[in-house]
């Protein structure tokens, strides 16, 4: 046995969280979009390079910032929705929507505030969903990629949770990613080159 990872997938509502999880687990994509009635969690046992790992992750619909009447931010306690004590957290937005990327890049703040000190820095990978919609999208990728990897020091990659593309992929690097966060690289040089030949499967 690997072990076991916790790994969080955050955004706004909408922007294919669960379809993202449910193609990587179950290779199905819901044609009808139902919003997620809470948090759900999937345990799944994963192989990657030549070990079996216990997954545990967290959908996180509905964990995050929302609108309170006054216009102003309200945040549940982060013990709620396991912001300190997940390995890894996958942050996903709507390449065709810039509220959905404001979003991602709160919860990647609030996730810094209230990592515990002393803790080991989680990974953190920021994914495009969508990219089937490429003609509509707000933003070119290049400049996307450049300010999430710079400037927020995350891992970055797009993906079409619709189609499958990219989903694997976007699993596999945040869990070897992971799996190495005790180097002395920055996690998101890691997230960067972590990539090898696909050796992770669902068993």
């Amino acid at each position: 046995m690997g072990g076991s990872l916790r790994v969080a997938v955050l955004g706004a509502p909408g922007v294919g969280k669960t379809a993202i999880i449910r193609q990587f687990l179950f290779g199905d994509y819901p044609e009808r979009h139902r919003p997620t009635d809470g948090p759900r969690l999937y345990r799944p046992a994963v192989l990657l390079d030549g070990a079996v790992y216990d997954l545990s992750i967290r959908d996180g619909d509905g964990a995050g910032p929302g609108q309170s009447p006054g216009g102003q931010e309200e945040w549940p306690d982060p013990k709620d929705w396991s912001l300190q004590d997940t390995d890894a957290f996958v942050l996903v937005y709507d390449i065709c929507s810039p509220d959905s990327f404001d979003y991602v890049k709160a919860l990647r703040q609030r996730i810094a505030e209230t990592r515990p000190a002393g803790a080991p820095e989680a990974p953190i990978l920021v994914v495009g969903n969508k990219r089937d919609r490429q003609r509509l999208r707000f933003g070119p990728r290049r400049a996307l990629a450049a300010l999430v990897r710079r400037g927020w020091r995350c891992g970055y990659l797009e993906c079409s949770a619709k189609y499958n593309w990219h989903v694997l992929r976007l699993f596999r690097e945040l869990l070897r990613c992971a799996l190495v966060r005790a180097r002395p690289a920055h996690p998101a040089l890691r997230l960067q080159g972590a990539l090898h030949p696909a050796r992770c499967s669902l068993m």
